[in-house]
């Protein structure tokens, strides 16, 4: 399930050790389409961290919570339309929630896919204290009373996290319209939502996760992929080897612009962008947030979203989701 393509322009950037400074974008700034502490707090640090030497000023991280992206979308379709200086966060969540009209009248085609923050993965994780030691153990209470665990991550129903946690009961042959599940505002509110016992298990993203896990807060029971991933994950078994091979959500994290934005401001960010990929700092900061590098900007960014929004859409039909 790996996503390994590399931008061409990345390659000759890290070759030529990396290009000059974006001084024409005046104002850096990444909108983190939730509270803090989720997935889009940690696309926007990538951002934060991983473009120090490429722009002239550092990225400021905004926080706009609402609708799992709604609010943003909105925001950067009516005010923001053409800012040339903001780039917002998305993941393949967004995606999904473009292809099933959760964004109302907007959707992949209102904005402009800009660069790839990194490959990140599903994650089934519980408190360090859980009764729950196994995926298998979670997996047999709901077999035995489907509503007698509480799921819960920062999507609704029919979102990426619910999707996630609806592909791991049916792996049982349970139906998820059975399963308990309690939908937060953002990965941030989900997390708080497990350590403090609203839910038992949370349908997260490795990425999300490691300093809750490095302070022994939270046990990861599978990473939904099907192959394992780096330190600190190396030893976090995946959902495809304890037998659930369909329970398998890789995740897209990455900007997209404004559809007014000029030409000249689009391509001052994946400039910066392809020029980061490759180098040392980048990968070191986009693994350390449990992240898998991918190098994939401006007009291949654009075109491969919009293939994975079709695909979403594909998917919804089939579950239901959309008619």
């Amino acid at each position: 399930m790996r996503f390994a393509t590399i931008a061409s322009a990345a390659i000759l950037s890290a070759l030529l050790g990396g290009s000059a400074l974006a001084e024409d974008i005046a104002r850096p700034e990444c909108v983190a389409p939730a509270k803090p502490g989720g997935g889009f707090d940690l696309t926007c640090r990538i951002a934060q961290s991983g473009l120090k030497d490429q722009l002239a000023n550092p990225v400021q991280v905004t926080f706009m919570p609402g609708g799992i992206g709604a609010v943003a979308i909105n925001q950067f379709n009516t005010n923001r339309t053409d800012d040339p200086n903001a780039i917002v966060a998305f993941s393949s969540g967004s995606l999904l929630n473009m292809a099933i009209g959760k964004y109302g009248q907007w959707n992949e085609d209102d904005v402009k896919f800009t660069a790839t923050a990194g490959q990140d993965y599903g994650a089934i994780i519980v408190k360090a204290d859980s009764p729950f030691e196994t995926l298998d153990d979670v997996l047999a209470a709901l077999k035995e009373n489907p509503t007698g665990v509480v799921l819960g991550a920062g999507g609704s129903v029919g979102s990426q996290d619910w999707m996630k946690a609806a592909l791991l009961v049916r792996s049982e042959g349970i139906d998820p319209r059975q399963m308990r599940y309690v939908a937060f505002d953002g990965g941030g509110d989900a997390m708080a939502g497990l350590l403090g016992g609203s839910i038992q298990v949370y349908t997260g993203d490795v990425g999300e996760i490691v300093s809750m896990m490095e302070a022994g807060n939270i046990r990861v029971l599978a990473v939904m992929n099907d192959e394992r991933l780096p330190a600190p994950f190396a030893d976090t078994p995946t959902t495809v080897e304890l037998g659930y091979a369909d329970a398998v959500w890789p995740i897209i994290r990455g900007y997209y612009m404004g559809k007014n934005v000029s030409d000249e401001a689009y391509k001052a960010w994946v400039d910066a962008f392809e020029a980061a990929y490759g180098t040392d700092a980048w990968n070191k900061t986009v693994t350390d947030q449990g992240l898998q590098p991918v190098a994939l900007a401006g007009e291949e960014m654009q075109a491969e979203m919009l293939k994975r929004v079709e695909r979403m859409r594909t998917i919804a039909k089939e579950a239901g989701l959309i008619q």
